[in-house]
Formats: structure tokens, sequence, C-alpha cells
């Protein structure tokens, strides 16, 4: 009870920005619309926006796909171009070494973590709710706003606002998931997660080198960049992207309870065996902190890498992450099976931050980049899995308990791994390892590892059978280092219509 004065005015006020977005554009933009949608190969007339692309010609459904594609790929840009320069600004605005920029780069992480773990759920539900299309809309304006206030910020706290604001509208990509899950038959869903990982990887192909030049310009040009990256973003998903969600199969009413950040992650424990693979994300999730929250620095007093050279080792993360996603995901999960793809996925993580973690030299620590791209493997298999396995009407609410749980993550993992930083290159440690944090991220995916090797034993493998139904009893699988679910009959209906939402 005591969370819902905080929540319900916020969920009002986006209620009506939605109802906004939703209905009022299509009276705004209707010729643009339709110029835009004709220019893609869809037969017929272009759709209007409001119009789902769920059950259409195949034709349109890769329009569709290609919409979400792009808008994925901007937000990632965007999102790219500060990667090497936020610690920086950080560590100019708080004064002091490394270590204490390290400290207040896990706090920050943390403080948008935090706000993230409470408003994704409310942006799943309400995508659930009102559609996919406004959610992602919300979402790219409030990465824009986030940016411009990193851009003209004079101190610390307007860095603090700025991660507020976009913790509470950040859920562009898990909305995107759900949005595919909308229009993608189960057997191609595996290729299509993979196809918006290479969205992802390319994004941070070009973005981190961009972000790195600009940055040898000067320190906030990136945050100009990206802000209006952002703003292009959303006006191309206000004029081009259509909604992916019927009418019909949306839920009736917004649920104030199933947004609520726990009452979200209660979903998970509908379906058996999930509580063990959600444990198996937290802990994916919680290893991935060490790579956002410490890297630069950890480079800038290891190997001397300014903002230009992060930048241009990120670009080469992404191009080996996207050529993962894009050209190996979809050929290795047909063949082999989601389940072995994950474990291998595992096993290349925790080589890689091994040999991160113990590399004297930047080109040992170049190596482990591959290693670290081939990770990503596991990625799309548990996404495709998960979604195979609950109700058509909770796809997004899954996806904002998704996200919750890698939130609940950051609320643990910054902090952790800014304090294992300052401690290994602190001179009153007693033991200097620079690369302590990437160490205790390998261990972390090491358990993780073996939990779900024995979880995911029995799993009926959709990638490996295509034409048979999901059998309708236990099985499990991780989500886009997420959590999994009941197998559920193929439908596009709710098992369930009456059932209240968790």
């Amino acid at each position: 009870m005591r969370d819902k004065p905080a929540v319900l005015p916020v969920c009002r006020a986006q209620g009506a920005l939605l109802h906004v977005m939703r209905c009022g554009n299509g009276c705004r933009y209707p010729d643009t619309r339709v110029a835009l949608s004709s220019a893609l190969p869809i037969p017929g007339s272009a759709p209007h926006m409001d119009q789902p692309v769920t059950h259409v010609s195949e034709p349109r459904r890769r329009a569709a796909v290609a919409f979400i594609f792009v808008t994925v790929l901007l937000d990632m840009l965007a999102f790219g171009i500060v990667i090497p320069v936020l610690p920086h600004l950080i560590e100019q605005l708080a004064g002091g070494g490394i270590a204490n920029a390290a400290w207040w780069v896990g706090i920050f992480s943390t403080v948008f973590a935090i706000v993230q773990f409470a408003f994704s759920p409310v942006q799943g539900a309400l995508s659930d709710r009102f559609g996919r299309r406004p959610v992602i809309l919300i979402s790219n304006l409030g990465l824009a706003v986030d940016f411009m206030v990193l851009a003209l910020a004079p101190t610390l706290w307007l860095l603090f606002v700025a991660r507020i604001v976009l913790g509470m509208t950040a859920a562009s990509f898990t909305t995107a998931n759900a949005y595919i899950a909308d229009i993608t038959p189960k057997e191609k869903r595996a290729a299509a997660f993979g196809m918006l990982g290479g969205a992802f990887g390319l994004g941070f192909i070009i973005g981190p080198g961009l972000g790195g030049f600009l940055g040898d310009i000067s320190l906030r040009l990136p945050f100009w960049v990206a802000a209006g990256l952002a703003l292009c973003n959303f006006l191309y998903g206000l004029l081009v992207l259509p909604e992916s969600l019927p009418k019909e199969r949306r839920t009736p009413r917004f649920e104030l309870h199933s947004a609520h950040p726990l009452g979200a992650l209660k979903l998970l424990r509908r379906y058996p065996q999930v509580l063990g693979l959600a444990v198996v994300m937290f802990l994916v999730y919680l290893a991935h902190y060490v790579l956002q929250t410490t890297f630069v620095l950890y480079a800038d007093y290891r190997y001397s890498w300014g903002p230009q050279a992060v930048g241009f080792v990120l670009m080469l993360v992404g191009a080996c992450d996207g050529s993962v996603q894009a050209f190996l995901t979809g050929r290795l999960t047909p063949r082999y099976g989601e389940r072995r793809v994950l474990i291998a996925g595992m096993l290349c993580g925790i080589g890689a931050f091994l040999l991160m973690g113990l590399a004297d030299t930047g080109w040992v620590f170049l190596l482990g980049i591959p290693l670290m791209a081939l990770w990503g493997l596991s990625g799309p298999p548990i996404q495709s899995i998960m979604t195979h396995q609950v109700d058509p009407t909770e796809q997004g609410r899954l996806q904002g308990a998704i996200a919750s749980l890698g939130s609940f993550a950051g609320i643990f993992g910054p902090y952790l791994f800014a304090q294992i930083f300052a401690f290994s290159i602190s001179p009153q440690s007693p033991i200097h390892l620079p690369g302590l944090a990437f160490v205790v991220s390998a261990v972390l995916l090491l358990i993780g590892t073996v939990i779900a090797a024995r979880i995911t034993r029995h799993i009926t493998d959709p990638a490996t059978h295509h034409g048979e139904e999901p059998a309708p009893c236990a099985a499990t699988v991780p989500g886009d280092l997420s959590p999994i679910a009941v197998t559920r009959p193929v439908d596009p209906t709710p098992v369930n219509p009456t059932e209240p939402s968790p």
C-alpha cells in the first residue's frame, strides 16, 4: 500500500499521454503516414498507425520488423555515443581521482536502476493496455530529455535528475521485444530477437567511436548529438511506426496491482520452475553491470585509454556482437537447440570475464571481446522460449517483469562493482588486482550456468520441433537474460481471458 501514492499519479499522467499519442496522431499526419508507409514493400494500401500488424501477410510483417529494427538502432546509437564520455563527465563534476569517480558512477547507475525497477512494470502493463507504439514513443522522448539535461548539467544533482527521468521512461528495448513477439511466428522468434540484437550491436559499432571522437572536441558535444538522435527516433516512430497489438488482445483496463514492481515479478511465479531461472537471470544481469560500471575507468586506469580509444574498443565490441546476433543466432539455434546455445553462450561469457580481468596489456584484453560477443548467443534463445510460454496478452507485462528483474540486479550491481574496483586499486588494498571485478563477474556466471544447465534439462525445444505443438507441461527457459514460463497453447487469444492479471 505504501507504493501506491507514488505510482498512481504517474500512471494517470502516462495513461493520458498514451491516449493522446494513440488517438490524436491519426488526425495530425494521415497523409505523411501513408506516403512513408507506401515506400515500404507492403502490398496494398498503407496501414493506419493504430492498425495492428499482427496476422497479416509476410511482406507487411517484415516491414513492421524493419520499423522496429530502425527504432532500436537509433536508440542504441544514442546510448553508444555517450558511453565513452559519461564517466569522465562525472569525474569532472565530482572532482578527485578515478576511484572517487568510480564510486559516483556506481551511485548514478544504482539510482537509475531503482527508478527503472519501479517503473518498468508500469510501462509493460501500459503497453498491454494501450499498445506498444505509444510506450516506445514516450521512452524515446524521455531519452531525449535525459541527454539534453546531461549536456547542460553544471552540477551532479542535475545528473541525478536526468537519471531519474530516464529510469521512469526507459522501456523502448523491452517494449520492442514485446512488439516482435506480437508479430513473429514462434519458430522465427529466435532469429527476430537475434536481429534486434544485431541492431543493438550496430548502434554500438557506430555510437561509441563517434562519441569518443566528439568527446575529444568537447566533453558535452556527444550528449547534444545523442539528444538529436533520440528526438529523430521519436519523430520516426510518431510518423511511421505501426501498432502491433490488436485491440482485442489488449487488457481491458490498466490494473495498478499488476504495475507494482514486486507484483510484476509475481507473474514469474505463475509458471513452474521459473524461480530457479529467475535466479539465473539475476546473476547474469548482475555480472553484466561490471561493464557498465567500471569498464571506462578500468581501461583508463590500467591501459591509459582515453575517450577516443575506449570508443574504438566499444566499436569493436559492437561489431563482434552485431555479427554474432545477426549471423550466428538464427543458424545455431535451429541446428543445436536453444538449451545448448544458451549454455555455450554462458561459458563464453565466463571465459571473456576471466581474460579481461587478468589481462596485463590492452592487446590481451582485446582477445576477450570475441568471447564476450559469443556470450550474447544465450540471450535470443532464452527470449524466444520465454515468449512461447505465456499468454499473448501478457507479453508486455512479462517483458516489464524481466526488465524489473534486471533493474533489481542493477540496484546492487553498480555499487558492488564500483566498490570492488575502488578497493582493488586502493593503495591500502592488500591485493592489487584492478580486474578483480571482472573475476567476480565470471564467478557469478559460473554459478548461473550450473543452475541453468540443471533446470533446463527437460525442456521441449521449439527451435528443433517446428511442426510440434509444445507439450502442456512445465518447461523453463531464461529470457533476454530474464525468466521463463510454462508451455501454453499457441493461440493469439488468452487461454484464460477472464483470469485477472497478476
